[in-house]
């Protein structure tokens, strides 16, 4: 298995070294608010985002999607965020003090992927993590078995270094 993820981009002819890591600074919830509404409604932090409407709380967590690269060791990596419960948020707030039992939960991923596009919101387990990092996210398979989103199928079963460059170019230059 090869060490690292490098290649020479063939929009810039720059070398870039690494698995590829792209990320969301906020929820797409968030990013939906007026700045008045997110000063008054929200607070966001590096890792956390709680909105209060009127007709109910949301909250979001801060986590990692990993998608593995075959023959290279690390994964081409997204920074998202997914929605919590109530009692979801508490405990992986609690997972800070002290390690978790259940270290799962669900979530909805909040942000759209625009290199995966798609019109219906993705299901996933949110893994709490022992070390401290942030948690890791693994989306549902459809239920029939036959996945048609695109990044369903590259999580699960893995993308070429050629399709990681591909994603990396256009994460990159657009």
């Amino acid at each position: 298995m090869a060490a690292i993820f490098a290649f020479t981009c063939s929009c810039c002819d720059q070398v870039h070294e690494g698995s590829p890591s792209f990320g969301f600074a906020e929820p797409a919830p968030y990013t939906r608010l007026t700045q008045e509404e997110q000063s008054r409604m929200a607070e966001l932090s590096d890792d956390l985002c709680v909105i209060h409407h009127p007709e109910g709380t949301q909250y979001f967590v801060r986590a990692i999607l990993e998608v593995p690269i075959h023959g290279v060791e690390e994964p081409f990596l997204w920074g998202v965020w997914v929605s919590a419960s109530a009692s979801s948020f508490q405990r992986y707030l609690d997972s800070y003090d002290q390690p978790q039992q259940d270290k799962v939960f669900f979530g909805w991923l909040s942000n759209h992927i625009g290199l995966y596009p798609t019109t219906q919101s993705r299901p996933a387990d949110v893994w709490i993590q022992d070390d401290g990092t942030r948690p890791r996210v693994r989306l549902h398979r459809s239920d029939d078995g036959v996945d048609t989103d695109a990044l369903v199928i590259d999580q699960h079963e893995g993308i070429s270094i050629a399709r990681a460059q591909e994603l990396a170019e256009r994460a990159l230059h657009g």
